[in-house]
């Protein structure tokens, strides 16, 4: 069965440009004009992925983010022409699994797609072991290996790359990461910072050219996918 995609966008080149391209990668589309229209659609289609435009005509698309993400736990992924920080930062800590600037290429939005569908199968699965290129993770035995030797971790660091091994592909917040780690009145960003950095040290090649762990500077960081290349 083809995987469902609702496009909530108002602007019609950019709904006939994807009809076109989800439809030759084999998605079923379902588009939305409004927040109205899409909150009509869940109620009469099945979803598997929402791709969401922050400039609606008749809501805020923070606003809707919020009713999708109160109603449903689906991958939620914003497509926006607002690209300032503080705006990706508040969408993904709302519950935004991903959030993509306009313009976009297309293979990096079909690569994010891939992605969050992939990771929403992994839940459902809970999967004990992740393989992503030459790092793997055991959340059962809590290892780490990288082309098959075991990596020693701190606890926290393990704490850390196990939650972005669980959120692959997705940026997480540096608010998510250290209120996942430390706690919730956390917010010593400089001991998050020195573990990525220790984290880097012993997963990475080249620190300065990571392969893995990816800073979305001024937002979080992401664990890159291979398995989605």
């Amino acid at each position: 069965m083809k995987p469902a995609i609702l496009l909530i966008e108002d602007d019609p080149n950019i709904t006939d440009f994807m009809e076109v391209v989800l439809d030759q990668q084999c998605y079923q589309l379902t588009v939305a004009n409004t927040g109205m229209e899409a909150l009509t659609a869940f109620q009469t289609t099945s979803i598997d992925l929402v791709l969401l435009d922050l400039g609606l005509p008749d809501i805020d698309g923070i606003d809707l983010l919020k009713i999708l993400r109160k109603r449903m736990h689906l991958p939620i992924i914003i497509i926006s022409a607002r690209n300032n920080e503080a705006e990706k930062v508040k969408a993904l800590d709302l519950g935004a699994d991903d959030y993509v600037t306009k313009p976009f290429g297309t293979n990096e939005l079909l690569a994010r797609i891939r992605t969050a569908l992939r990771h929403q199968k992994v839940q459902a699965e809970t999967v004990s072991v992740v393989e992503n290129n030459a790092l793997k993770i055991d959340f059962d035995r809590q290892l780490v290996y990288k082309e098959g030797q075991e990596i020693h971790l701190t606890k926290n660091e393990y704490r850390i790359l196990a939650l972005m091994f669980r959120q692959i592909g997705k940026v997480v917040t540096y608010q998510t990461l250290m209120t996942e780690v430390w706690g919730p009145y956390s917010d010593d960003s400089q001991t998050l910072r020195v573990n990525m950095s220790n984290i880097r040290k012993k997963i990475e090649k080249d620190t300065l050219k990571p392969e893995y762990l990816i800073t979305e500077i001024g937002v979080g960081y992401r664990l890159r996918d291979h398995r989605a290349e």
